[in-house]
């Protein structure tokens, strides 16, 4: 059992540090190009603006694939250095709708926050984290007109987060997978939006550490709900 829970944790790693090399050498490469370009001075004078966005774009879209590897990584190895406090994941959901409401916003998506204070023990970082991810990619796999509704309420014996959206919905079969690296159910429109492909997988681990469950349901075309659990605090705790 040891020897085959090895084996899948290296294939793992293995599949990983593939995906990796691949996802930076695509922005690199086009960051390469476009500076050559700019460098021999072979862009016209009215093409130059268009090529530093181009640059600056896939710049962004770097930083943010090194910032979730690095995040990714950090989780991966426990997070020990991560103190866990009580926290108001009521507060934490608010402040994450508000940062997020000029992106919703952009995108024609109408973004609320509903429920009321639940505490629980956690990593207040991680917890924004959480949210942010899910809120973010109901955003981006929405359409003009579409909502994003968050609630976070008491439920028995847990804090029920859920984040419900409008969207183009995830097909059922591949719905399993959408927790996997680097796996996007529309590559195209992963690319166009810019994810770096690795929200939804810090999600599960920061829901891991946190003792927390994931539900999920999606029908294409309608949307997506996407449900963390997490352990309520007790009086005597």
């Amino acid at each position: 059992f040891d020897i085959t829970e090895k084996e899948k944790a290296e294939q793992i790693r293995r599949e990983f540090t593939a995906n990796v090399s691949h996802e930076l050498k695509t922005p690199l490469q086009i960051i390469s190009g476009c500076a050559e370009l700019l460098s021999k001075g072979l862009v016209q004078p009215q093409d130059v603006p268009g090529f530093s966005e181009r640059i600056y774009a896939e710049a962004k879209r770097l930083i943010s694939l090194v910032e979730d590897i690095i995040r990714l990584s950090h989780l991966d190895e426990g997070g020990s250095d991560m103190p866990m406090e009580d926290t108001d994941l009521f507060v934490v959901a608010s402040q994450t709708v508000t940062n997020l409401l000029p992106v919703a916003e952009k995108a024609q998506v109408a973004l609320t926050l509903e429920g009321d204070h639940a505490s629980v023990h956690g990593v207040p970082r991680l917890l924004s984290v959480i949210v942010y991810n899910l809120c973010d990619n109901a955003i981006k796999y929405n359409r003009p007109g579409g909502k994003v509704t968050v609630c976070v309420c008491t439920d028995g014996e847990n804090v029920r987060l859920t984040v419900s959206d409008t969207g183009i919905g995830i097909p059922t079969e591949q719905q399993d997978r959408i927790f996997e690296r680097f796996y996007r159910v529309d590559k195209s429109r992963s690319n166009a939006v810019g994810g770096t492909g690795l929200g939804l997988s810090i999600v599960k681990r920061a829901a891991m550490m946190h003792h927390a469950g994931i539900e999920l349901r999606s029908t294409p075309g309608e949307g997506t709900i996407v449900t963390v659990l997490f352990p309520r605090i007790s009086d005597n705790q």
